[in-house]
């Protein structure tokens, strides 16, 4: 087994649903933070999905607020991602939030 420690970032431009991480075949992923970081003076909110191999949606976090010009880890615990899942996030605002994902690739 091999073992790789990676993050995947994004800076959410848009309002649209967008693919944060897709866990490769034949890997299993620990998610072990998803820091959001606002940098607007407003607050802002955000959502993450996970989406299985079989295609079905499951919310992990719905409109988690994250407050004006501050961050916040939404994971208290580590996320089990098998392969083929899918993690996606959306803002409720296009400009506002930042995102950082680190995780442990189990291969």
């Amino acid at each position: 087994m091999a073992n790789n420690y990676k993050n995947s970032k994004l800076d959410l431009t848009t309002t649209n649903i967008t693919t944060l991480y897709t866990a490769p075949a034949a890997t299993q992923t620990v998610m072990k933070s998803i820091l959001v970081s606002n940098d607007s003076g407003s607050a802002d909110t955000i959502t993450l999905t996970i989406t299985n191999s079989a295609s079905a949606v499951f919310s992990v976090y719905k409109n988690e607020e994250v407050g004006a010009l501050s961050s916040k880890e939404l994971l208290e615990q580590p996320l089990v991602v098998m392969e083929n899942e899918i993690l996606k996030v959306n803002a409720a605002t296009a400009d506002r939030l930042h995102v950082v994902a680190s995780y442990l690739e189990i291969t």
